[in-house]
C-alpha cells in the first residue's frame, strides 16, 4: 500500500474515532491522581496526560501478588487480551524436532503472545528499552523469555494492545509489554513464598532479598533472588496417562519394547491371513510374497535371546502399542538464581547518569519416553536410519534372512527400555547490562527531557541429552558380524526388555550436548519536549535514534552435525542483522475548552529503518484522542506495523520437525482417494505406519519483513456523579475496538492441511514437496519458510473497575475485564488454504476462545485484605481426528468434540502484621474448586491444552514478607 494511501486511511480512521468507543489505561490507584510528567508505554513525549490515544493495560505491584504466582510471564498469558504462548507445562523437548522459525523449541520458557498473533509480534521492553531474545539449546528464537525477568525486580507491567512500530521498531505489531522495574527502596526487604499443587509433586519455593537506599542525590537498588519449581509428572493426572484421553493405547507409538517389524518375506511362508499373508507385490494378480507385519509374543529364551521365527511372533495390532505418556511432564522442574541491580546518581542540575544489571542462571529439565529406534526405508526419517539393514549373520537376527532396505525392509521398531527415558537439561545464563545519562534544560523558556542509553546482553544456552542413541553405531551393530569390531558390540534389536545388555548400551549411546547464544547490543538516544504554544495549548514532541545489533547461533553436537544421531536431526545456524532508526512523534492539540470539546489532540508518529539484510522501511502511525468533556474521552489510532525476520527465520539451517499428521491415504476407502493415492506411488492397503511423520524444515534467506495494518477505536467513561454515592467512589468504564492485518506474514504452509489438499487434487502446488517411500510412507515433506500468510483479527476489549467508599465493614472494590474476538483468519496466499485456528476452535495446542474475561472482587479492612477471582474461558471445538470412532468423541458424526466452558475461582487473603516492621503473610488458593482443563483429542501432549488452561487441582499458596 502506498504511503499517501495509508496517510489517507489513516486520517479516515481518525475521523471516525470521534464518534466510536476504546479501552483506556488502567487507571487504578488514588483518588487525587498526581499528573506529573510521565512517559507511559504508547508514547515517547514525557507527558501529564492520563489517557493517551492508545489502548494500554497496566497492572500494579498489588495486581501482580494478587494473582498468588511468582513468574511474569504466567500472570500476562491470564490477560484477556493474551492468548495461547509457550510456557514450564509444555514438555516438548525431543518429541516433535524443530519448528519452522528456527527458534527452537523454547525449553523452560515463558513467553506472551497478544491478540492471537504469537510472540514474536509482541515487542518486549524492560524501562523502556529492548530485552535480549530467549536462548534454550535448540534454535535461536525471536521471541523473549520473560523467566529471565525476575518477578520480584518488577515494579509494574503495562501491556500495550496496539500496533507500536512507528515509536518502536520491529515487533511491535500486535502490542508492546513493558516491565517497569523498582528504582527506589530503603531499608532491607526479606520475601518468602512456598507453593504447591495437589496433583502430584510441582512445589514451588521463591525466596528474595532486597535492599537498597534512597536520598537526594542518588537510587541504589539490589535484589537477590532464587526460584525452584518441582516437577510433575504425567503419570500423576488421569487424562494425561494415554496419548489420547480415552482410547487407551490405540495412538501409541509403533515402537516397542519387543519391537515391531514389517518386512516381505520370500519365498512366503505362510497362507494369506496367517502370521505373514501372502500379497502381490509385483501386481500381477498373483500373490508372489508375504509381508510380515509382526511382534514378539515376549522376551525371548535361550543363551541368545534369539526370538524363534514364527513362534516366537504375533501380528501386530494396536492393542500392541507403547503408551509413551506416562513418561512425559505435566509442570517442567525450574531453578533460577539472579542478581539484579540498579543505581542512579545526580551529576549536577538537570544530569543523571544511571546503571541496570542483571546476572541469572536457569537450570531446567525436559523428559519422554525412551528413544525410539526406527530404521529401514518406512522409517521416514529423511536420514540414515532409513537406510539401515539387519545382516542374516547378526546373532540375535531371528528370521534366518537379511532385512534388506533395499529390498525386503519396511521398516522396524524398537524402543530400549534399558536406556531409560530421554532427559533434556538446560543451563541458561543471562546477562544484560544498561547503562545511560538523562537530564532536563530549558531553552526559550522551554522545558525540555533528554536521555542516552546503551545495552549489552546475552543469553547462552546449553542442553545434554541423555539416553539418545548414535544411528551409525546402530547400523554397525546391527550389520555382517565380520565388520562388527571392537569396540563394535552386536545388537539385540529383537529379544525384548532386558536383552540389550549394558556393552551394547554403552555402544549405541552417546550424550548429547547442544548449545546455542544470543547477543544484543543497543544504543539509543532519545530528546522531547514543547515545540511551541499553539492555541489550544503545547505542541509537544519526541525525537531520537536507535542503533541494534543482532547475533544468534545455535550448534548441536558433533554428532547430530554428523547426521549419526538417532534423534532429530539438525544443522548449524549462525547469523546477525544490524538496524539503524530514526523516528519522531507530535502532539498537536487541535482545539481545547469550547462547547462539546474539552480537548481535541492528534498525535503523529513516524519511523524509518534501514536493516543490513532486507534495507530500509518507514512506518507511520495516526492518533485522535477527544475528551468530550471532563468525563468521557474518544480516542483511536491507525498504524502500520512491520516484523524484520528473525535471525532464526533468515539463517536456520535444515532440521526436522515430526509433525501428528494422518496419512489421508491410510485405510482409505473412497474410490478416488485411493486412485490418487495410487497415482503417488501408494499400494493397495496401506496403513500408516507412525503417525509422526518427519517433516523438513528451515530458514529463508531472501524472507522479506512482515506488515500490518492496525486500527483501534475507543472510550472511557468516567463519571463524576459516581464520586458522590454512598456506594461509590470511583467508577470507569473502558470500551475498545481492535483490527490488525498482517501481510507477508513468515510462516510454512500448515502440514496437514497441504497433505490433504495433495491428496484430493494431485496438484503440484501442493505436492511438489511432498515425496513416498515404496512402501507408500512419507519420507520427504519440505516445508520451509516463505512470506507468504495473512492473518487478520478483530475483537473488542470491555473493561469496568468500581472502588466502593471506606465503610465500617470495610471497603469493596470490583472489576471486570474480558475481550471477545470476532474473527480470526490466517490464509496462505502460495496456495489458498486456510490455516485450522478459527474463533471457537481448539488446534494443535493453541485454542482460541471466543471470550475471555476476569472479574475480580476485593475486600479490605484496617490490616486484612481478601481478593476473590474468577477467569472465564468459552468453550471450543476440535476435531477428533483418528479418535472419533471412540466414546470420547462427544459428535462422532461430525468427528467433533466440544472442550467446554472453564470458570477458574481463586481466593487470596493478606494481614498487614500490626508489628513495628512492615511485615505482611499471604496464603490463597488458585483453581479453589479444582476444575479440570477440559480433555483434548488434538492436543499433542498430556490430553489438555497447555497454553490455555491451569494444571489440573488447586494450587495453594503461603507468602511472607517484612521489611526493616
Amino acid at each position: 500500500m502506498q504511503w499517501q494511501g495509508r496517510w489517507m486511511k489513516a486520517v479516515l480512521g481518525a475521523s471516525i474515532a470521534l464518534v466510536a468507543p476504546v479501552q483506556a489505561q488502567d487507571r487504578a490507584g488514588d483518588d487525587t491522581v498526581k499528573l506529573e510528567a510521565v512517559v507511559v508505554t504508547g508514547s515517547r513525549i514525557k507527558k501529564a496526560v492520563i489517557e493517551g490515544d492508545s489502548p494500554v493495560v497496566t497492572l500494579s505491584a498489588d495486581e501482580l501478588a494478587a494473582s498468588g504466582v511468582t513468574s511474569v510471564g504466567d500472570i500476562l498469558q491470564r490477560l484477556s487480551v493474551s492468548s495461547s504462548s509457550l510456557n514450564t507445562k509444555f514438555n516438548s523437548a525431543g518429541n516433535f524436532g524443530f519448528p519452522a522459525d528456527g527458534g527452537g523449541v523454547g525449553s523452560g520458557s515463558t513467553t506472551v503472545s497478544l491478540r492471537n498473533l504469537g510472540a514474536k509480534r509482541v515487542l518486549v521492553l524492560v524501562d523502556g528499552l529492548r530485552w535480549v531474545n530467549e536462548s534454550s539449546a535448540s534454535g535461536v528464537s525471536a521471541a523473549v523469555d520473560l523467566n529471565t525477568i525476575p518477578f520480584s525486580v518488577v515494579d509494574h507491567v503495562e501491556i500495550l494492545t496496539d500496533g507500536a512500530s512507528a515509536l518502536y521498531g520491529s515487533d511491535a505489531i500486535a502490542g508492546v509489554v513493558n516491565i517497569v522495574t523498582k528504582r527506589e527502596y530503603d531499608g532491607l526487604g526479606l520475601r518468602l513464598y512456598a507453593a504447591d499443587y495437589a496433583t502430584g509433586d510441582g512445589t514451588n519455593a521463591t525466596a528474595n532479598v532486597t535492599f537498597g537506599s534512597s536520598g537526594r542525590s542518588h537510587n541504589f537498588v539490589a535484589d537477590i533472588s532464587h526460584y525452584d519449581q518441582q516437577l510433575i509428572s504425567s503419570s500423576d493426572f488421569g487424562q494425561a496417562r494415554e496419548p489420547i484421553p480415552g482410547t487407551g493405547v490405540n495412538f501409541g507409538s509403533s515402537a516397542l519394547p519387543t519391537t515391531r517389524s514389517v518386512f516381505f518375506n520370500e519365498p512366503a511362508n505362510d497362507e494369506e491371513g496367517g502370521l505373514c499373508p501372502q500379497v502381490d507385490t509385483d501386481d500381477d494378480g498373483v500373490p508372489d510374497r508375504a509381508l510380515c507385519n509382526i511382534t514378539a509374543n515376549g522376551v525371548a529364551e535361550g543363551p541368545d535371546f534369539v526370538q524363534q521365527f514364527p513362534e516366537g511372533f504375533h501380528q501386530f495390532t494396536n492393542a500392541d502399542r507403547f503408551n509413551f505418556a506416562p513418561f512425559n511432564l505435566l509442570l517442567t522442574p525450574s531453578e533460577r538464581t539472579s542478581l539484579f541491580t540498579q543505581a542512579s546518581f545526580e551529576l549536577g542540575t538537570g544530569l543523571t547518569a544511571y546503571f541496570k544489571g542483571l546476572v541469572q542462571n536457569r537450570e531446567s529439565q525436559n523428559r519422554a519416553a525412551p528413544e525410539p529406534i526406527f530404521i529401514g526405508p518406512g522409517a521416514g526419517t529423511g536420514g540414515l536410519a532409513d537406510t539401515v539393514s539387519v545382516d542374516e549373520s547378526n546373532p540375535y537376527n531371528p528370521f534366518g534372512i537379511t532385512l534388506d532396505a533395499q529390498d525386503n525392509l519396511v521398516f522396524a521398531g524398537r524402543r530400549p527400555l534399558e536406556g531409560g527415558p530421554r532427559i533434556f537439561s538446560q543451563n541458561v545464563d543471562t546477562r544484560y547490562f544498561a547503562a545511560g545519562l538523562a537530564g532536563d534544560f530549558s531553552w526559550l523558556e522551554r522545558a525540555f527531557f533528554w536521555d542516552v542509553n546503551a545495552v549489552r546482553a546475552s543469553n547462552k544456552a546449553s542442553q545434554r541429552v541423555v539416553g539418545t542413541y548414535n544411528i551409525a553405531n546402530i547400523a554397525r551393530a546391527l550389520g555382517p558380524i565380520d565388520e562388527c569390531v571392537a569396540p563394535c558390540t552386536a545388537l539385540n534389536f529383537f529379544g525384548g526388555p532386558g536383552t540389550i545388555t549394558a556393552e551394547m548400551l554403552d555402544y549405541i549411546s552417546f550424550v548429547e550436548d547442544d548449545f546455542s547464544r544470543q547477543d544484543l547490543s543497543l544504543v539509543t538516544a532519545n530528546i522531547s519536549g514543547m515545540a511551541l504554544e499553539l492555541p489550544s495549548g503545547p505542541l509537544e514532541f519526541a525525537a531520537g535514534y536507535e542503533y541494534r545489533d543482532l547475533k544468534g547461533s545455535y550448534r548441536p553436537d558433533a554428532v547430530v552435525i554428523a547426521g549419526e544421531s538417532n534423534g532429530v536431526p539438525s544443522l548449524p545456524t549462525s547469523g546477525g542483522y544490524d538496524v539503524h532508526e530514526v523516528y519522531v512523534e507530535l502532539s498537536v492539540p487541535l482545539l481545547a475548552d469550547i462547547p462539546g470539546i474539552r480537548n481535541l489532540d492528534l498525535s503523529v508518529a513516524s519511523r524509518y529503518s534501514d536493516y543490513s539484510t532486507f534495507g530500509d522501511t518507514t512506518n507511520n502511525k495516526l492518533g485522535l484522542r477527544w475528551a468530550v468533556f471532563d468525563d468521557l474521552t474518544l480516542r483511536g489510532t491507525v498504524a502500520e506495523g512491520f516484523r524484520a525476520p528473525s535471525v532464526g527465520e533468515l539463517f536456520g539451517s535444515p532440521a526436522r520437525f515430526d509433525a501428528s499428521i494422518e496419512d489421508p491415504c491410510s485405510g482409505a476407502t473412497d474410490p478416488q482417494t485411493i486412485d490418487n493415492c495410487q497415482a503417488q506411488g501408494v499400494p493397495p492397503g496401506f496403513q500408516q505406519a507412525n503417525t509422526q511423520i518427519s517433516v523438513r524444515t528451515g530458514g529463508n534467506r531472501a524472507l522479506q519483513p512482515e506488515t500490518a495494518d492496525s486500527l483501534t477505536l475507543g472510550a472511557i467513561y468516567s463519571p463524576a456523579w459516581a464520586e458522590e454515592l454512598s456506594w461509590s467512589k470511583r467508577l470507569d468504564f473502558e470500551l475498545t475496538y481492535y483490527k490488525h492485518e498482517v501481510d507477508d506474514a513468515i510462516q510454512a504452509v500448515d502440514a496437514q492441511t497441504l497433505l490433504n489438499r495433495c491428496v484430493a487434487t494431485l496438484d503440484p502446488a501442493f505436492c511438489s514437496g511432498i515425496s513416498r517411500g515404496p512402501t507408500g510412507d512419507i519420507n520427504g515433506f519440505d516445508n520451509s519458510l516463505l512470506n507468504l500468510g495473512k492473518v487478520e483479527t478483530e475483537g473488542f476489549d470491555f473493561g469496568i473497575d468500581w472502588a466502593g467508599p471506606e465503610l465500617a465493614l470495610g471497603r469493596l472494590g470490583a472489576s471486570l475485564h474480558a475481550t471477545k474476538i470476532e474473527s480470526y483468519t490466517a490464509i496462505s496466499k502460495a496456495t489458498g488454504l486456510a490455516e485450522p485456528r478459527r474463533v471457537g476452535v481448539e488446534v494443535a495446542d493453541s485454542g482460541i476462545p471466543e471470550w475471555r474475561g476476569t472479574f475480580r472482587l476485593n475486600w479490605s479492612l484496617g490490616d486484612v485484605d481478601a481478593s476473590w477471582a474468577l477467569r472465564y474461558l468459552s468453550s471450543l471445538v476440535e476435531d477428533c481426528g483418528g479418535a472419533a470412532s471412540f466414546p470420547v468423541c462427544d459428535n462422532p458424526a461430525e468427528a467433533k468434540n466440544k472442550l467446554d466452558a472453564v470458570i477458574y475461582n481463586d481466593l487470596r487473603v493478606s494481614w498487614t502484621l500490626p508489628v513495628s516492621r512492615q511485615a505482611t503473610l499471604s496464603a490463597g488458593v488458585n483453581n479453589l474448586f479444582d476444575q479440570d482443563p477440559p480433555e483434548c483429542l488434538s492436543c499433542s501432549l498430556n490430553g489438555y491444552d497447555a497454553s490455555l488452561y491451569d494444571l489440573p487441582g488447586q494450587f495453594g499458596y503461603v507468602e511472607a514478607t517484612i521489611r526493616f
